[in-house]
């Protein structure tokens, strides 16, 4: 252990519990369920996680959100005050040639003092420790004042339908929430939330040999390519110190059916990163009103704007109890001291701050940037270790 001051008894009794001969098997066990979205095949993963918990003692269920694509709750009972929250989800990003990969993906080889596999790390590693702390904590017969709450939904990776119908309920009493997402254990305070846009232009067909006869979606389109490149560029003042600026980026065109036609038609699809308290409407008002001002309609052309996928950015303030006893935790469980960060990835963190008003933060075993979505993905069995420790005294920190 490192970090200042000394662990109580109860404390230690806890943690005694948590060692890698529980947690790695733990964790091989929910990588070997592939959980792949797309397509959307968490139930497997959900499965295994809910056979996890029940033979760890815990009580678990699950609630068939779309069909095959179930969310996961996991209870560690404790008395009538506020409880803590872990968030995380089932589904993984599809694996890709196996040719990519040293070993089978979702075999979940130890390898050098690695957990290998997809989803190790984002973020079936985060759920198998948090499952490993609330066990230890029930196991040492801990009285905690309010519950300890594992809930892990689907389809994070694409459309977000379980994290929405999860807040469309009323939100339990809750002192905060945890997201097991992988931050190499740093705790994170503040990230950026993510939309997608789709903008139309729309023309009119002709021969392209006599272009004038027509209205050419594609060079209107390109106008408005341009625009979101300089809108991309004055967001940079309003970078976070945490997180950043807002960030632009057209990720796909297409228009257009053949050279020799003027093109009556083009798709533009934008990624738009968000920052903690902005809303989609504002973001769409604005590009509105930029396109508005780019005069197509005296081109002959009309344009829409649409959101098919929005998520909320969060910070939480670095005071906050939740922050406190969380990052006190995670240093004395091993990690050792280390500032609070931000994130410029989102999560479904972002849904609990805005619709259930709970403070969150981010904290987790792994690296999203160096093995997240990538060929041989992997999480080290020392994080997963220090990360279910960590977890199990946030628990008794805030609750006992």
């Amino acid at each position: 252990m490192t970090g200042g001051g000394s662990l109580t008894d109860e404390e230690h009794r806890v943690l005694d519990r948590i060692g890698a001969d529980r947690l790695v098997p733990l964790v091989q066990s929910l990588v070997r369920a592939p959980g792949a979205n797309p397509p959307g095949e968490e139930e497997a993963t959900a499965r295994a996680l809910v056979e996890a918990a029940t033979g760890l003692g815990l009580a678990a269920d699950s609630e068939e959100i779309a069909p095959g694509r179930p969310n996961v709750r996991v209870t560690a009972p404790g008395g009538e005050g506020p409880g803590l929250l872990f968030l995380g989800h089932t589904d993984v990003v599809p694996a890709g040639p196996a040719a990519d990969w040293s070993v089978d993906p979702y075999a979940a080889e130890l390898v050098d003092g690695r957990v290998v596999g997809r989803g190790s790390a984002d973020m079936l590693g985060g759920l198998g420790a948090v499952l490993m702390a609330m066990a230890a904590v029930r196991e040492a017969g801990v009285a905690l004042r309010g519950p300890v709450l594992l809930d892990a939904v689907c389809d994070e990776e694409q459309n977000g339908i379980g994290i929405r119908a999860l807040v469309d309920r009323p939100p339990p009493p809750l002192l905060g929430c945890v997201v097991a997402e992988p931050t190499d254990l740093a705790t994170v305070v503040a990230a950026r939330g993510a939309s997608y846009l789709r903008i139309e232009v729309h023309g009119v067909a002709a021969h392209a040999g006599h272009p004038q006869d027509g209205r050419n979606a594609i060079s209107g389109a390109a106008l408005v390519v341009a625009d979101l490149d300089r809108w991309h560029t004055e967001l940079a003042a309003r970078a976070h110190p945490l997180i950043g600026p807002p960030t632009v980026n057209v990720g796909t065109i297409g228009g257009g059916t053949s050279g020799s036609t003027v093109p009556d038609l083009c798709r533009i699809e934008v990624d738009r990163r968000l920052m903690p308290g902005e809303s989609i409407a504002s973001v769409l008002r604005t590009v509105g009103a930029r396109i508005e001002a780019l005069d197509l309609g005296s081109r002959g052309l009309t344009w829409s704007v649409t959101s098919p996928m929005d998520m909320p950015g969060f910070e939480t303030p670095p005071d906050e109890q939740l922050v406190l006893a969380a990052d006190d935790a995670m240093a004395r469980a091993g990690r050792g001291a280390a500032p609070v960060q931000g994130w410029t990835a989102a999560c479904d963190g972002g849904f609990v701050a805005a619709r259930w008003g709970v403070p969150v933060i981010v904290q987790g075993p792994g690296s999203v940037q160096e093995q997240a979505h990538r060929p041989d993905e992997s999480v080290a069995v020392g994080e997963l270790l220090t990360a279910a420790r960590g977890y199990a005294l946030t628990m008794l920190r805030l609750l006992s």
